[in-house]
């Protein structure tokens, strides 16, 4: 099993762009996250097409809505095998507890905390008079409590999290090499650091993707680990 904590971002508008970039940087990451441009634009059939390079696959679908239709929508993506799926925290304790109940059995089911493109003005403006820090802090309880497997937050919250929840399991997102630029990210940290703090998946993306050369960067990127 490859366990290399680095999970490619495979968020392209053209399935065969998505294929060859992740056929050319296998050998350097642990999984490949897709999500909602993806699946919208692809849907099982991308997915299915995914799973043929042999890696895990994380769907990032970030599920919100009443329990019973979180839980029916989990057993929709049974037959797509994902190794991780993300639902909300937002959505309360109930909807965590029957998306778990209706998970996979080797599926793992995270929840979204606060999104590391929001600052403390961006929550204010949504009514949440809470710093990121503390709002991640009180929804990974909630997550915790709800029995699903860990959390999405950015890296600045992942090692007070990992104190309160030591075999949690812990997706960071956002997350730039030092030589990086930001993009719309606001809250983010280096792999090499958001690992260091506890994290279990690293969820890199543009600074991949995107470069001039994709092999290069993942490689450099592993070699900070």
């Amino acid at each position: 099993m490859n366990h290399n904590p680095v999970w490619l971002a495979l968020d392209l508008p053209r399935l065969d762009s998505a294929e060859e970039l992740a056929r050319k940087v296998s050998g350097h990451i642990g999984g490949l996250k897709l999500g909602l441009e993806f699946f919208y634009a692809h849907g099982h059939h991308g997915v299915h097409e995914i799973h043929k390079i042999g890696l895990p696959i994380f769907l990032d679908l970030k599920l919100h809505d009443i329990p019973n239709t979180v839980a029916g929508a989990m057993q929709s993506i049974h037959v797509l095998e994902p190794s991780i799926v993300t639902v909300h925290a937002a959505g309360g304790r109930a909807m965590m507890e029957d998306a778990k109940a209706a998970a996979g059995e080797h599926c793992k089911v995270v929840a979204v905390t606060v999104l590391t493109s929001l600052d403390s003005d961006d929550l204010a403006a949504t009514g949440i008079h809470a710093a990121p820090h503390d709002q991640a802090l009180r929804l990974a309880e909630l997550a915790h409590a709800a029995g699903v497997d860990g959390i999405v937050c950015s890296g600045h919250e992942v090692a007070a999290v990992h104190d309160q929840w030591k075999d949690g399991y812990f997706v960071v997102p956002g997350l730039r090499p030092a030589d990086s630029k930001t993009s719309d990210q606001k809250r983010t940290v280096t792999p090499r650091e958001a690992r260091d703090a506890g994290a279990s998946v690293l969820v890199v993306g543009r600074p991949i993707s995107r470069a001039a050369d994709p092999l290069a960067a993942a490689r450099a990127i592993e070699a900070t680990l």
